[in-house]
């Protein structure tokens, strides 16, 4: 029996008190960081990372068991999508009065393809493509505060200390006034004149993420613009801090990475927030702007928009990655795309001995944890349909052979049922291969602070061959291969038992116990084996990467509770005072 009105209205109704309590929920989330912040919670700012990550889905299985509760009391069991269509109207009449329509439809999106199994999926049933302006042409004036550099710098400066203070003081205000004077003075773009036109534009909510609160802005005039972030720390003994002033395009870029976990940050209409952002940071696409700020959902949505219309727009074709095949995922890109499209093969070659859950667990993992900007972030899609005759013929063959039950040829479209998607980089070691000298001095020195930047968050990567990292295109390592890594706290580490005789050390088999958690850093010599000249360079840099009590040492602080200091932006940016 399809549905009449009344009953597609109540199935709205479902949907828009689901998303409400949602977003009610977020925004409590996101809210309490300030506190979090003051008190210095680190630990309570992780977890309350991983507990809004895990909201969304929370509330999506919730809302989809109270829908589907309605259509069994309505005995609508042979309920078809098609009947959504009306739905889907109705829906639309609620999101009138939101500030936020665009994350309602996508939060609709995800309750209709969990109800029918991202079967049947057709723009008249649910929301494809938005129906709403995501871009304001202008910005609400009350979401920022401006000020203006003609009453004077240090006045300015001071406002604005002011304006944004907490309830722990500063720990030496005059000094972050002075410090922040001479580094705008210093780092000023030269076609930012500080005249009576030029002024400063600062959001009124503060982004907060690890153990650092951010204040996010932009030097405006009739002819540029400058963006800028001026990161706060908290000294908990002495009080909060300006560590540093961010003037650089590209450095403000990396503070925004995909490699870092999401700020929190109150944001009661996202268009228009994201919107300041865009003016911020111009060459941030939008998908990734909305994911930075925790709406890694609507930023899937928005991703896979751009994705159409980039299809629509290019001919090229989809092709195995560049790199050393993976021996548990298959990678495929489109050259025209900087992305990478990822699927778990179906068997693993030895020595790989998980099971494909273990896998997707690994990956969840990642999603929820701290990535300190050294772990590509993912999302995850199902049922993804490409267009058949944008696929190789040797990429068809190839996902065929290592991943036969993920994949359908249905009609025209080759159909992945699952995968992962993910920005792309250039492998390390291709980059290796073409590096200067200064390039190749930087890069190692690059993954050696990966390797301990991912330790210092309690993420042990377990395989650290250079084809498992790649390369941004701001120089940074980052860590892409997933399926090894653990808690460090999980390994043991250990030195190698010196061999009670010569014949031992030449046997094939190791003279001492090894359990399964067991790692012996002295053995990590192996993924610099046959490149000397990196080895060297390794060595003369990062040569406790290979010490036992290095690792243990971590493990300690770790385990009491420290959370280590891990910064967005190089350490010699930070003021000297700090």
């Amino acid at each position: 029996m399809p549905l009449n009105r009344q009953q597609a209205n109540q199935i709205a109704q479902i949907v828009d008190a689901g998303f409400t309590e949602y977003r009610n929920q977020f925004e409590q989330i996101s809210s309490g960081a300030r506190q979090r912040f003051e008190k210095a919670l680190w630990q309570d700012v992780q977890a309350s990372g991983m507990q809004r990550i895990d909201l969304y889905g929370e509330m999506v299985n919730e809302v989809t068991q109270r829908v589907a509760q309605f259509r069994s009391d309505e005995h609508l069991e042979q309920e078809h999508a098609r009947d959504w269509v009306g739905v889907k109207a109705e829906f639309e009449k609620l999101m009138t009065q939101r500030t936020d329509p665009e994350l309602a439809e996508t939060f609709y999106n995800s309750i209709f393809c969990r109800t029918f199994r991202h079967r049947a999926l057709r723009e008249h049933r649910m929301f494809l493509f938005s129906s709403v302006d995501v871009a304001p042409k202008e910005l609400a004036q009350d979401m920022y505060r401006e000020y203006y550099p003609s009453m004077g710098v240090v006045n300015m400066v001071g406002e604005i200390l002011e304006d944004y203070s907490f309830c722990v003081p500063y720990a030496n205000k005059r000094l972050d006034v002075v410090n922040l004077v001479r580094n705008i003075k210093e780092n000023t773009d030269t076609r930012i004149a500080i005249n009576t036109e030029t002024k400063v534009q600062i959001l009124k909510s503060v982004f907060y993420r690890n153990k650092g609160a951010y204040l996010v802005g932009q030097l405006v005039n009739p002819d540029h613009r400058q963006p800028f972030v001026i990161p706060l720390l908290n000294d908990e003994s002495q009080g909060i801090y300006t560590d540093t002033l961010i003037t650089d395009a590209d450095d403000v870029s990396i503070i925004f990475s995909f490699t870092r976990s999401y700020f929190m940050v109150e944001a009661p209409v996202p268009s228009e927030f994201v919107g300041f952002l865009q003016q911020v940071l111009p060459a941030k696409p939008l998908a990734e702007l909305y994911t930075n700020i925790g709406f890694f959902k609507h930023g899937k949505s928005v991703f896979m928009r751009d994705y159409l219309n980039h299809m629509e727009m290019s001919e090229d074709q989809f092709i195995i990655a560049p790199g050393i095949k993976g021996m548990v995922m298959s990678v495929f890109t489109l050259p025209s795309l900087d992305i990478v499209f990822k699927i778990i093969k179906d068997k693993f070659a030895p020595p790989k001995s998980m099971s494909k859950a273990v896998v997707k667990e690994k990956y969840r993992l990642v999603k929820v944890h701290d990535r300190v900007g050294r772990m590509a972030d993912t999302q995850e899609f199902k049922h993804f349909a490409f267009a058949k005759h944008r696929f190789s013929q040797e990429l068809i063959d190839e996902l065929f052979a290592v991943a036969p039950s993920m994949i359908q040829i249905v009609d025209e479209y080759v159909v992945i049922e699952q995968l992962y998607v993910e920005r792309r980089m250039i492998p390390l070691n291709i980059y290796i291969d073409t590096a200067s000298d200064d390039q190749l001095y930087d890069v190692i020195d690059e993954y050696g602070n990966a390797i301990k930047q991912l330790a210092a968050a309690n993420i042990f990567p377990g395989d650290m061959l250079f084809k498992n990292f790649g390369v941004t295109r701001h120089g940074r390592v980052v860590f892409y291969d997933y399926d090894e890594i653990c808690y460090l706290t999980e390994c043991n580490f250990r030195n190698i038992p010196e061999a009670m005789y010569p014949e031992q050390e030449l046997a094939s088999e190791p003279w001492y116990s090894v359990g399964p958690d067991d790692v012996f850093p002295e053995e990590f010599h192996v993924f610099l084996a046959g490149r000397p000249r990196i080895a060297k360079i390794f060595r003369q840099i990062h040569s406790d990467i290979f010490d036992a009590d290095y690792w243990q040492s971590l493990q300690r602080d770790i385990e009491d509770g420290q959370v280590k200091d891990v910064f967005p932006y190089r350490r010699k940016k930070r003021f000297l005072s700090a």
